[in-house]
């Protein structure tokens, strides 16, 4: 059951690289990024209720130094491809964002089932879970602004469409920091529904 505060983002800008291991392994190296720090990504529609969401440098570093079980997904659902506590994942905080770096065995069954689409380029993008721990807004410019410090890191993803999900838990977040009224959410989510049955 997924965690009602959890947050998922889209990282956009940093496609995922596959190589060959080493001679005599057959284990395929994937290494991308889940997070670029100092990009601004657009949430929700910025002249309505959205806002803008930067990464900090640093938002990654007590989730790693504390040793967040963190989990290699494919649209952040199903089985593992691979995991920091079994020592098949290594995420790192780089001066880019949070790099990822696994090698998949080509032999398993759901990484067969996948290899081809990140091969082909359909599925290259990365996506990561948190809950945000430190946070600042600031609305003093034409939208909102999200400076996202620290995080605790539940899962990396291989994802196919930059889906934002989790942005009702961020807009509640906004609504409470930005001092917004009660109703803001419930009036939010109405619209939504109302707007998803016209679709």
């Amino acid at each position: 059951m997924s965690d009602p505060q959890r947050e998922v983002r889209f990282c956009a800008v940093a496609p995922i690289e596959l190589r060959e291991a080493e001679a005599g392994s057959d284990l395929i190296n994937v290494t991308g990024y889940a997070a670029v720090f100092g990009e601004q990504a657009e949430i929700g529609p910025l002249e309505r209720w959205g806002w803008a969401e930067v990464v900090e440098r640093g938002a990654f570093r007590e989730a790693l130094s504390r040793g967040d079980d963190v989990t290699f997904l494919v649209d952040h659902a199903g089985l593992p491809l691979a995991r920091t506590s079994s020592g098949t994942l290594t995420l790192t905080e780089d001066q880019r964002g949070l790099r990822v770096d696994t090698a998949l065995d080509p032999s398993d069954p759901d990484v067969q089932r996948i290899l081809p689409k990140m091969k082909r380029g359909d599925m290259s993008k990365m996506s990561f879970a948190f809950i945000a721990e430190k946070e600042t807004w600031d609305d003093t410019g034409d939208h909102a602004l999200r400076t996202i410090h620290s995080v605790q890191l539940f899962d990396v993803s291989i994802v196919t469409d930059p889906a934002y999900e989790g942005t009702e838990i961020g807009l509640r977040s906004k609504t409470a920091a930005l001092g917004g009224d009660g109703d803001f959410y419930r009036r939010q989510m109405q619209m939504r529904a109302r707007l998803s049955g016209l679709a």
